[in-house]
């Protein structure tokens, strides 16, 4: 049997390409008051970002155990690679070493060291090799090879989610400003940090534009756009690319989910690039 693929819901892979690749999911959670909210699961109000007490979890232990264990039943004992969302950015990893060092070696943890669809990215390489029939060591290198290739860049439109997010790498002094800023940020290290102060957000946007067709040059990369309550930017963004990257396959667009709003609010776009191997 194959060895089989789970990642978390930060990842954001469209149904179609889940489904496709035999890719698992985990959710992660969403708490308004007393009510857990299981993100791809159960419904999340689609304002979410806008609830100022609302936070986020990571997925729990017994989650994950009880996917790796079905998974691994499912591979026919030949192994588990779970790719998940940074570190920096939530305690699912740590939850899920510690529960694949419960089960043994079979199941392998993969830090994507970043989220969205570079999340995803990671998992789709790792989900391709498995279904080649690679071994367990071939896939779990798959995924870790594609973390090196994954760039993601963001451009936020308001600063009070993020200041209640506290995922704010080296940027976070900046944060308390009453400038009107349209902050770019970057994946860098697993960590959001600042790639640019930008004082309106179409030029913010612009400059992520900007900074995504540097990164790809002339290569065939695969990108994804992804947003929060901003389908038309993410068209235009989308759009742009496909302009500008003709060598690209078009950008799959998605938004962000419940998860990520929580953290970048209303309005921001994402442009995430994994260059080829």
């Amino acid at each position: 049997m194959p060895v089989v693929v789970i990642t978390d819901s930060s990842a954001r892979l469209p149904d179609e390409l889940r489904q496709k690749w035999a890719i698992r999911q985990v959710p992660l959670h969403v708490l308004i008051d007393d009510t857990d909210l299981r993100d791809g699961v159960d419904d999340v109000p689609d304002d979410i970002h806008d609830y100022g007490q609302a936070t986020t979890a990571a997925a729990t232990p017994a989650e994950l155990g009880e996917a790796y264990r079905r998974a691994l039943a499912d591979s026919g004992g030949d192994g588990v690679v779970a790719v998940h969302l940074s570190a920096a950015l939530s305690g699912t990893i740590g939850a899920a070493e510690a529960t694949a060092a419960d089960i043994g070696p079979a199941v392998r943890v993969v830090d994507s060291r970043s989220t969205a669809m570079n999340t995803g990215f990671v998992a789709l390489a790792a989900a391709r090799a498995a279904a080649s029939r690679a071994d367990l060591d071939a896939v779990a290198n798959a995924a870790t090879d594609a973390v090196s290739r994954n760039h993601g860049f963001i451009v936020v439109h308001r600063l009070d989610n993020l200041r209640r997010s506290g995922r704010i790498g080296g940027a976070g002094a900046w944060l308390g400003t009453k400038l009107s800023l349209k902050p770019l940020l970057r994946i860098e290290d697993g960590k959001l940090v600042l790639a640019q102060r930008v004082r309106t957000a179409s030029k913010a946007v612009a400059a992520m534009i900007d900074k995504v067709c540097e990164v790809v040059g002339e290569q065939q990369a695969a990108i994804a756009v992804q947003h929060v309550a901003n389908p038309d930017g993410a068209a235009d963004v989308a759009a742009a690319l496909a302009e500008r990257l003709p060598a690209c396959e078009p950008a799959i667009v998605t938004d962000l989910g419940p998860v990520l709003a929580l953290h970048v609010g209303a309005g921001a776009l994402a442009v995430c690039v994994e260059l080829p191997g």
